[in-house]
């Protein structure tokens, strides 16, 4: 029986980029219909929704993505966070709820803002969200196992990254996106970006080492890179509760 070749077999990498172009295309669509929604606030939440969605539906089930503030043992708080990726299964969040969770610092891989453009208000805007969760204490403790005991793994740097809608510089990931965004140092870096219009970089590389992508595949050229970014960190400390348990025990200082 003659059947006709999958496309894929023809012509593969037009195959692969014709197929992700249509995903990118799908949620470009999909933020700007909440163009129609008045209310600024009503709108970005909308479109925290949409883009948690799609990180939930590219990153392995390893990863939990949702809207919270970041909490350590010390009972310092981050600010709230548009969207957070961080491990469930060794550190479930805590004082959680349907509209509000916070999750342990100890189980933080990435943080990031959603806004409706990338420019330099915003690209600062979220390097100070990064940064106050950077600035959290993290806790590490040995794991026991049947060989031993593992020692305490030190922490890994969270990422931390803008998504939008549009790019604000005509000429993309230029000398002018880049004379700001290499003002953000330190725990206010922003290491990624996606604008869903057809523009994606990282610093993955290092940090003056542009990775960048414009055009059709902006979307899932970001995804991938976050994929192995995520990857090359492997899983997250153990966290020592009894820190956060402490805390309990001790009286206020109003108190004593």
């Amino acid at each position: 029986m003659n059947q006709t070749p999958h496309p894929s077999r023809l012509k593969g990498q037009q195959f692969l980029q014709t197929a992700f172009q249509l995903e990118q295309n799908k949620l470009h669509a999909t933020l700007r219909a909440s163009d129609c929604i008045a209310h600024d606030g009503d709108r970005g939440e909308v479109n925290e929704g949409h883009f948690i969605e799609i990180l939930r539906r590219y990153l392995p089930g390893r990863y939990t993505v949702d809207k919270a503030a970041v909490l350590d043992s010390t009972g310092h708080a981050s600010d709230s966070i548009d969207v957070v990726v961080y491990d469930r299964q060794y550190t479930p969040a805590i004082l959680d709820s349907d509209k509000h969770r916070y999750v342990p610092a100890e189980s933080v891989y990435a943080v990031f803002e959603c806004k409706p453009t990338i420019d330099k208000h915003y690209l600062e805007y979220a390097g100070e969200k990064a940064a106050s969760v950077r600035r959290l204490e993290r806790t590490s403790v040995a794991i026991q196992h049947a060989g031993g005991t593992y020692s305490p793994k030190p922490h890994f740097d969270i990422v931390s990254g803008l998504l939008a809608v549009n790019m604000e510089w005509s000429e993309g990931f230029g000398e002018t996106f880049r004379s700001t965004h290499q003002t953000l140092l330190a725990d206010s870096r922003v290491d990624c970006g996606l604008a869903v219009s057809g523009y994606a970089f990282d610093v993955f590389d290092g940090d003056v080492k542009y990775a960048v992508c414009d055009g059709n595949n902006a979307l899932i050229f970001f995804m991938f890179r976050l994929l192995n970014k995520l990857q090359s960190l492997g899983t997250v400390p153990a966290i020592d509760w009894n820190a956060y348990a402490e805390q309990l025990s001790r009286v206020p200082p109003e108190e004593e």
